[in-house]
């Protein structure tokens, strides 16, 4: 079991976990990343996210993707954008050690914490980051553009 820094060659079997995750909340249609994309995005001049990969005998079962923001009452903090594991690898301590890993990442970077999100109907998860007496907020409400939606309001103006 080792969990290590992703790197470019990985992107192809990273992107089948985002479509396998994708599939499992029912979302597969809204997966529109492709493999050029998150090449220029991670490995481009200007990099926006991190990930570190879960390998068994160099195949890669499990993904932990991070980039950092900026909180203005917080500071410098880390966002876990997802952390999946293909689905006959579940149970195996693999998540723990992705969230683990991921966890000491952000203490690394010196971020002042880290956050997600997680679905409301997704009991393994939530009950998964409840053993690490993670506060869960119902307050906020989740917003967002997509890119055809700004280009239609400011082309209006």
């Amino acid at each position: 079991m080792i969990i290590r820094t992703g790197v470019k060659e990985d992107l192809p079997r990273v992107l089948e976990l985002i479509k396998e995750l994708a599939q499992y909340e029912k979302a597969l249609d809204q997966v529109t990343n492709t493999v050029e994309q998150m090449t220029v995005d991670g490995f481009g001049q200007h990099p926006v996210y991190g990930f570190f990969v879960a390998e068994r005998e160099k195949a890669i079962v499990g993904l932990s993707l991070y980039y950092f923001r900026y909180s203005t009452w917080k500071g410098k903090r880390l966002y876990l954008e997802d952390i999946i594991v293909t689905e006959k690898e579940r149970g195996a301590g693999w998540g723990r050690m992705l969230f683990e890993r991921t966890m000491q990442f952000s203490i690394d970077e010196n971020c002042t914490g880290m956050m997600w999100q997680v679905l409301n109907w997704n009991e393994p998860a939530i009950n998964f980051y409840k053993k690490y007496l993670a506060k869960m907020d119902g307050e906020w409400l989740n917003c967002h553009l997509e890119r055809d939606q700004i280009s239609d309001i400011l082309t209006k103006k």
